[in-house]
């Protein structure tokens, strides 16, 4: 326990210390080491690998939190605690995948988690989840949207209910498939499909509620 506690609150008084100090290293004018020799370092202590780490992907690891939760303050505490079991767990990592790719899952399976803690659940059913593939117009790359347009996706999206949100996200924005969604949310196949075309009807709703607004605005 007091190895825990201790690995705890070294990482945690990283993540919460700040970036002030950091020297890049473009401005040292060295060539940048990879992520996987930065997470070997850091794997033996070296805070200064482990702090490198931390400026290049904390931003990634946030923005993912925050369209998996649509809520900024959970959004910040989550990105910290990615960060804790990364530190706590990057021993583990063997540069089998790219270290962003690892991140990622361990990044997705903390908000799981988080969810699983409010006791969020995903909507059974008993159909195959075979539905049509009814995609919102124009959202059929939101990572390649017009900055308009994605505000609009992106406040329509918060506003979907836990389960929806969490399978539209990982489908249609970090793009994974629905057997592998099945696995990491611990619900079947059909599922995960239902949910997202659901998801996306629900956001059809949305995105046309808004356009009405936008077009027919309030006269004072």
């Amino acid at each position: 326990m007091v190895i825990t506690h201790s690995v705890n609150v070294q990482s945690r008084a990283f993540v919460l210390a700040g970036t002030d100090e950091h020297v890049t290293a473009a401005e040292t004018g060295t060539a940048p080491e990879t992520d996987y020799a930065l997470a070997q370092k850091a794997s033996q202590g070296d805070m200064v690998a482990f702090e490198e780490l931390y400026q290049r992907h904390n931003r990634r690891v946030y923005s993912l939190c925050l369209r998996m939760t649509g809520n900024v303050s959970e959004a910040e505490d989550l990105a910290q605690e990615v960060f804790i079991q990364l530190f706590r767990k990057i021993g583990s990592f063997r540069g089998e995948s790219a270290f962003t790719t690892w991140l990622h899952r361990l990044t997705v399976n903390q908000v799981l988690m988080h969810f699983r803690k409010r006791g969020v659940r995903m909507e059974q059913t008993t159909e195959d989840g075979e539905t049509p593939i009814q995609i919102v117009k124009g959202t059929e790359n939101p990572n390649h949207m017009p900055v308009v347009d994605r505000i609009a996706l992106d406040k329509a999206i918060a506003q979907l209910p836990p389960g929806y949100k969490m399978v539209f996200t990982l489908h249609d924005i970090e793009g994974h498939e629905h057997e592998e969604i099945a696995r990491m949310l611990g619900c079947s196949v059909g599922t995960s499909k239902s949910q997202l075309h659901k998801a996306r009807m629900k956001l059809r709703g949305l995105l046309r509620q808004q356009n009405t607004k936008q077009q027919n605005p309030k006269k004072k």
